[in-house]
């Protein structure tokens, strides 16, 4: 496949293959091709899903052993305009709501093995590449936290949920990077 640009992002964790992304393609013409080499397999579901939310075009995935090659295209100027989920809480605020026992899910967008090692007890795992195949396993009307590592996937999973009609989503920051709350394992 020809490209304009390659974006080597082998060895990093998210969000740094989104952060260099993005810095590319700010500089990029519209119409070119990047192609961003990873080896975090997060990346699969996260630039897909940044493309969606910030109007570009995901071409596709190619595998080579361990390393991923994602190609997406950027979009014209006025097309991509990155949408940040509104509503927002902190690690403590999701903790005062457990320590109180409210009535919610918890839902947890990282990839399995990150949540096999580590998350809040009761939270519900469903990667972000498989969320929009499984929302019929989450409640519409329900008060639905979302986590991952650092923000940034469950700002794209609060958006995907919103624009499948669920009405009472809110993105936790920072996420399970700096939680301090109780974690269990699967291990």
């Amino acid at each position: 496949m020809k490209t304009d640009q390659l974006l080597d992002a082998k060895g990093l964790a998210c969000p740094m293959p989104i952060v260099k992304t993005k810095k590319v393609m700010k500089d990029m013409s519209a119409g070119e091709v990047l192609e961003v080499q990873a080896t975090d397999k997060g990346s699969k579901a996260d630039l897909e899903a940044w493309a969606k939310s910030t109007g570009h075009q995901y071409l596709g995935l190619i595998e080579e052993g361990d390393v991923l090659k994602h190609y997406l295209r950027k979009s014209s100027d006025q097309d991509a305009v990155e949408r940040s989920y509104e509503t927002v809480a902190s690690n403590e605020d999701l903790q005062a709501k457990i320590d109180a026992s409210e009535d919610m899910t918890i839902l947890d967008v990282r990839e399995a093995a990150e949540y096999a090692f580590n998350h809040i007890p009761g939270a519900v795992s469903i990667p972000m590449g498989e969320l929009e195949s499984r929302l019929q396993e989450l409640q519409k009307e329900s008060a639905i936290y979302v986590v991952c590592r650092t923000g940034n996937r469950s700002d794209m999973a609060a958006q995907t949920l919103v624009a499948n009609g669920f009405t009472n989503v809110t993105n936790i920051v920072p996420g399970m990077s700096e939680w301090k709350g109780n974690t269990e394992s699967n291990h």
